[in-house]
């Protein structure tokens, strides 16, 4: 029976905790961004899932229809977060995929 080295075990999961710790802050540094309404709303998130920012055109608020334009937010931020969260997937996928019998997880 082989003996389980503990020691390359353990060099290998601070390596691996260095490589996701470095990946995560790259990816908290890049942004995505999206839009709904025709472009008319705006938002920029970040690796982090954090929304950076939004930008409402000003036409938008001289309609007055406020549940309208709250929906348009609304749909933005979330395919913002969606476009994050892809970003987010495809570095965890560059990751893992050096590491033996890893699958990633399926939608």
């Amino acid at each position: 029976m082989a003996e389980l080295d503990l020691t390359a075990l353990f060099k290998q999961a601070q390596a691996l905790q260095a490589k996701l710790q470095e990946m995560q802050e790259g990816a908290a540094a890049r942004t995505v961004e999206a839009e709904a309404g025709g472009a008319m709303v705006r938002v920029v998130v970040d690796g982090s899932m954090r929304v950076r920012s939004v930008t409402i055109d000003p036409a938008l608020f001289s309609d007055g229809d406020k549940a309208m334009l709250e929906d348009l937010v609304v749909a933005a931020v979330n395919e913002g977060l969606r476009r994050a969260q892809e970003l987010m997937s495809g570095e965890f996928g560059k990751l893992a995929g050096g590491l033996p019998g890893f699958k990633p997880p399926q939608d």
